[in-house]
């Protein structure tokens, strides 16, 4: 009596499944490739960048509680209300913190405090390289 085998041989499955997933493999970077065009120029386009804001903390912070938003210089009770006021309009609201190496990281965070009850969303930290001045 003879009998007949009847399994299923999966080496060409498996062949063929590997080629598959090569040729797919390949072609996926190719599909994520953008439309390339050619923006039309304007003399008075928007700048995209926004301007930066710079709120400065010196060392007279101690005694006096004053900071300085650009080239003004402000109580900090006085400042939630002015980065409110600076950030209507704005699509990033962020801000860059500047300070005095002297000053108190209780200090720091007590005015980043005042920027994130204000709206600021991301507070960035302005430091030096060593050397520079």
């Amino acid at each position: 009596m003879a009998t007949s085998l009847a399994e299923i041989n999966v080496i060409p499955l498996v062949d063929v499944m590997l080629v598959l997933l090569i040729i797919f493999m390949v072609t996926a970077p190719m599909l994520q490739r953008g439309i390339e065009i050619n923006l039309p120029t304007s003399r008075r386009a928007a700048q995209v960048s926004e301007e930066r804001v710079f709120v400065t903390v010196p060392l007279s912070y101690r005694e006096n509680h004053v900071v300085q938003i650009g080239n003004e210089r402000i109580r900090v009770e006085v400042l939630e209300e002015r980065m409110r006021q600076s950030m209507l309009g704005k699509n990033e609201k962020e801000v860059f913190l500047r300070s005095d190496g002297g000053i108190f990281v209780q200090e720091l965070v007590d005015v980043m405090g005042h920027l994130k009850a204000a709206g600021v969303e991301r507070v960035g930290i302005v430091a030096k390289l060593p050397g520079e001045r």
